[in-house]
């Protein structure tokens, strides 16, 4: 565990160890997580889209789904003015 102190304008200086670690450089974007109680600091990735790009695979498809079911209320549609 590591003990940072806040400066008077409420910076606080990641460890030389810690940033080499987690490839924090300068420029690297974080941002700081309230998890009730515990402070998180987490990377911003550079490119949102492509950190959840997979982050559903091996689910069903919603887009099946929707599809699916648009085709069901088709027939039901079909059936009702078929009387």
């Amino acid at each position: 565990m590591t003990t940072l102190t806040i400066s008077t304008k409420g910076w606080v200086v990641i460890p030389a160890d810690l940033r080499r670690k987690y490839n924090l450089t300068p420029g690297t974007r974080v941002t700081i997580v309230d998890y009730g109680g515990v402070l998180s600091i987490v990377r911003v990735p550079k490119d949102p889209g492509e950190a959840w790009q997979g982050f559903l695979t091996g689910r069903p498809s919603l887009t099946e789904a929707l599809l699916e079911e648009r085709r069901k209320d088709r027939e039901r549609e079909a059936r009702e003015i078929a009387g």
